[in-house]
């Protein structure tokens, strides 16, 4: 495999690891909004107070196996789903996290079963919309997530809309709707100030549109809230070179030589490969 897909896979599983992140964070906050809009609006199961015993157990459990998911323990955060199921067959987050298992174990088929069974469940339930939109966006079926995304960030009673703001402008990208993905964006971080995926996201479309000096000033954003990794410092030294700061370049790539000697992006900066 080049090291450029390689990069594209690093990518896809950094955003797979931040998405499950987005999940649980999910799991553990309660969302408020104007009583005038929450009439018919659905609340998050897995944000909901437990009704009964069963449902309680089956909360931690489910919250348990998305940690473990996060931990890249698949098998695991799947028993935990199921000892969940047990505990209540019909609480809707332990097939949204199989859903989220399937997924990445890259098995759709499964995947889609347990994230329908989800909705089945629970309709309307924001966090299990935003889900299977992140499915259905990536299974090329980009044009169908934007309305699970929508119905997500509309409703009052979701804690995290950030969420499906920003699934919906990575999924706008892949349909070549620039326009469209940079609203998405700035609405993602607008309800969330610190949303690196934002960033990422608007820095790669004003990249692409040859905005470097916009494209730094959000990577200098990202920066400001955690340290780069191989990826973003490549990036960031792509950009500094297109901008021909020769002095911020040398300096990157100083960064990618000493602390990410074996990565793919310092592969591709040895063969000369930018773009």
């Amino acid at each position: 495999m080049s090291a450029m897909n390689l990069v594209k896979r690093g990518l896809f599983n950094r955003l797979f690891s931040l998405w499950v992140v987005f999940f649980i964070a999910g799991c553990t906050t309660t969302g408020v909004g104007p009583a005038s809009q929450r009439e018919g609006a659905k609340q998050a199961v897995s944000e909901s107070t437990p009704k009964n015993e069963g449902q309680q157990r089956a909360k931690i459990h489910v919250e348990l196996g998305a940690l473990y998911l996060v931990d890249g323990r698949p098998a695991v955060a799947m028993e935990e789903a199921r000892i969940a199921l047990s505990a209540d067959p019909s609480y809707a987050p332990a097939y949204n996290l199989l859903g989220l298992v399937h997924m990445g174990l890259g098995e759709p088929k499964q995947a889609e079963e347990n994230f329908r069974q989800a909705l089945q469940l629970a309709p309307g339930d924001p966090e299990i919309s935003n889900n299977f939109g992140w499915f259905l966006c990536q299974s090329g079926r980009e044009k169908q997530s934007l309305a699970y995304f929508d119905a997500s960030a509309r409703n009052p009673l979701y804690s995290s809309p950030t969420k499906p703001n920003t699934n919906a402008g990575i999924c706008s990208i892949r349909l070549k709707n620039d326009k469209a993905a940079a609203n998405f964006l700035l609405e993602a971080l607008r309800l969330a100030p610190e949303n690196t995926q934002a960033m990422y996201w608007l820095a790669e479309i004003d990249y692409r549109q040859g905005n470097y000096v916009e494209a730094r000033r959000w990577l200098s954003g990202i920066e400001k809230v955690q340290a780069l990794d191989a990826e973003l410092t490549w990036f960031v030294l792509r950009i500094e070179r297109k901008l021909g700061n020769k002095e911020a370049e040398a300096r990157f790539a100083n960064d990618l030589r000493k602390r990410f000697a074996n990565s793919p992006e310092q592969r591709l900066l040895s063969q000369g490969v930018y773009e």
